[in-house]
């Protein structure tokens, strides 16, 4: 299938199901819907880090700290953030990623963004038609290039709540 035909809900600013469209409808006309945002480390914590691809329909060829994609007509965010990270990641058998919290993201586009974290210790062969490049980075690795690289913005407003959540203890 298509990506632009997959069916997505369309959710109101309190993420409350109005109706759907497909994918490539509900960019093209701005239409809010929903997003996962999963934060995947390795084993030694280090945070998986890609550029997308420059066929994506929506930030492409953008550096993101977190693998995700939108949430299916009548998905779970739960069983879109596992679906997601094993899709991008090209694993299976991940553990059910953990819940963070979630966020109205307003920019460019409008969407619902659940975010949730998870460890993967298993070999990773990223998804070619998502991923252009990937790796594991450090904190340290990731803070050098977060003013010199192109981010995707929601991407990075998820990252930038993250660490202040972090840091305020509200967050593991």
């Amino acid at each position: 299938m298509n990506p632009s035909d997959e069916m997505l809900d369309i959710v109101d600013e309190n993420d409350v199901v109005v109706g759907q469209a497909p994918r490539g409808e509900a960019t093209a006309r701005g239409l809010r819907h929903r997003c996962v945002f999963i934060e995947v480390r390795d084993a030694d914590g280090r945070l998986f880090v890609h550029r997308r691809t420059s066929t994506k329909l929506v930030f492409p060829s953008r550096y993101d700290m977190f693998v995700g994609g939108v949430v299916g007509a009548g998905e779970s965010y739960e069983e879109a953030a596992l679906r997601e990270a094993e899709e991008e990641l090209g694993v299976s058998g991940l553990p059910r990623p953990e819940p963070l919290f979630t966020f109205l993201y307003e920019g460019e586009h409008s969407w619902w963004s659940a975010v949730y974290q998870v460890r993967c210790e298993l070999p990773v062969d990223p998804q070619a038609e998502e991923v252009a490049w990937h790796a594991f980075l450090t904190e340290a690795e990731l803070a050098e290039r977060i003013d010199d690289w192109e981010w995707v913005p929601d991407g990075l407003e998820a990252y930038h709540r993250l660490r202040a959540l972090r840091a305020a203890g509200q967050a593991p």
